[in-house]
Formats: structure tokens, C-alpha cells, sequence
């Protein structure tokens, strides 16, 4: 077999690699109505994220190119663990009660639990897998300690968890729902603000506020299409 077609079979197995998460985070999407192009909008954040913390002094030891990609690659599983959540409470059109809460909150686990086994069942080490197990597990997490399903402090939240939070509550708070309406960007970025510290990281806070503009541009590429009234 020569280099080039080496190099061939490699990038096809890639990219059956990158359709196959994406198919199986679809699977997820496909049972919550509300979540429009929520994977592609929040994998680009993550990306966006780890990108600007190459530079870091502390985080940037942690990452490099090959786990920007990775940490991209694995965003979009982060709720993979909702297809084990009932639909009377995943598609319940409107706020859970305490009980339903209680249930929606096992989602971390049940995604985190469900790679594991893809991780016991592959034939040799799958990198990514790791990332998007934390990331599914513990992006729930607050860098104070009030998030759930562990109630992790700081540091301890895997690093990639700590940019998927920050990512899925931005794009959780622009975006519309049945029970709230969608904010504005400046009103977003705001309430991130506030909450760095308590719910995020501050230095992810600080890389975000930063780079602001270019958020703002991931979610106008992949904005949800205008539903007819």
C-alpha cells in the first residue's frame, strides 16, 4: 500500500469517524424539539474556547491543535445522555416540576455512562472519547459548587467541561423556547459576566468576554430558521 493511498484510507476513516458522532448526537437532538442547530453552534464555541486558551499560561499547557480538534470533535455528545429521558419530561412544553428535574438532571450520567461502554467495546484507545465523556458527565457543573450530577469545585471540573458550560448556557440563553423568549447577545454576554466566578471559570469568562464578536458570529452562521407564526 503506498503513502498516498495510506494517507487516503486515513482521512476516510476520519471522516466516518466525524459522521458517525455527529449521527449519534443527532440521535439526542432529534428527541428535543427546541434544540435547532444547538451542536453546530456549540461545537464551534468550544473550539473557539480552547483556540483562545492555547495562549493561556496555566490552560495553555493543557492544550494544544491536535486537542483543539479533539475537544470540537467531542462537543456535540454533550447531551447525548438525553435519549434515556422520558419524553413526558423531555418534551414537556414548558418548566419541569421538582420531580421531572430530578430526572432530566440523571442525563449527565446516563451520557457519560453510555460512552464508557463505547470506550470498554472499542479495540484500542479512542482520545476523544475520553473528553467527550467528561464533557457529557460534568458539563453541568459550576466552578462554585452548586452544579450537579458531582457538585465539583474549580478546578476539579475537567477543563473541557468547564468551556462546554460556558458554551451551552450562552447558546441556551440567545436561543428561543416554548417557556422564555430568546435574549439578546448583549444581554447573554452580560449575565455571563455576572455569573463568572459562580457558574464559569473566570479566566474561560475573560476568554469569552474578549473574543465576544466572534461568538456572536458562530451563532448568525448557524442560527435556527425563522419558525412561520
Amino acid at each position: 500500500m503506498t503513502h498516498l493511498t495510506l494517507r487516503r484510507r486515513l482521512k476516510e476513516i476520519l471522516v466516518l469517524q466525524d459522521v458517525s458522532i455527529l449521527a449519534l448526537a443527532h440521535l439526542a437532538e432529534t428527541r428535543d424539539i427546541e434544540t435547532g442547530n444547538h451542536l453546530r453552534r456549540t461545537q464551534g464555541y468550544v473550539r473557539l474556547l480552547a483556540s483562545l486558551l492555547l495562549n493561556h499560561p496555566r490552560y495553555g499547557l493543557l492544550l494544544d491543535a491536535g486537542s483543539v480538534e479533539l475537544l470540537a470533535k467531542s462537543a456535540p455528545l454533550h447531551d447525548i445522555g438525553k435519549v434515556g429521558i422520558p419524553d413526558h419530561i423531555l418534551l414537556k412544553p414548558g418548566k419541569l416540576n421538582a420531580e421531572e428535574w430530578v430526572i432530566m438532571k440523571t442525563h449527565a450520567q446516563l451520557g457519560s455512562e453510555a460512552i464508557e461502554h463505547a470506550e470498554r467495546d472499542a479495540e484500542g484507545p479512542v482520545p476523544f472519547l475520553a473528553h467527550a465523556k467528561d464533557i457529557a458527565h460534568y458539563h453541568h457543573e459550576k466552578w462554585d459548587g452548586s452544579g450537579y450530577p458531582m457538585g465539583l469545585v474549580g478546578e476539579a471540573i475537567p477543563l473541557s467541561a468547564r468551556m462546554m458550560a460556558l458554551a451551552d448556557v450562552f447558546d441556551a440563553l440567545i436561543s428561543r423556547r416554548v417557556y422564555k423568549a430568546a435574549m439578546s447577545y448583549e444581554q447573554a454576554r452580560d449575565l455571563i459576566a455576572a455569573d463568572s466566578g459562580h457558574h464559569f471559570d473566570p479566566e474561560i469568562s475573560q476568554a469569552f468576554l474578549q473574543a465576544f464578536e466572534q461568538f456572536v458570529a458562530i451563532a448568525e452562521q448557524h442560527r435556527d430558521p425563522v419558525r412561520p407564526s
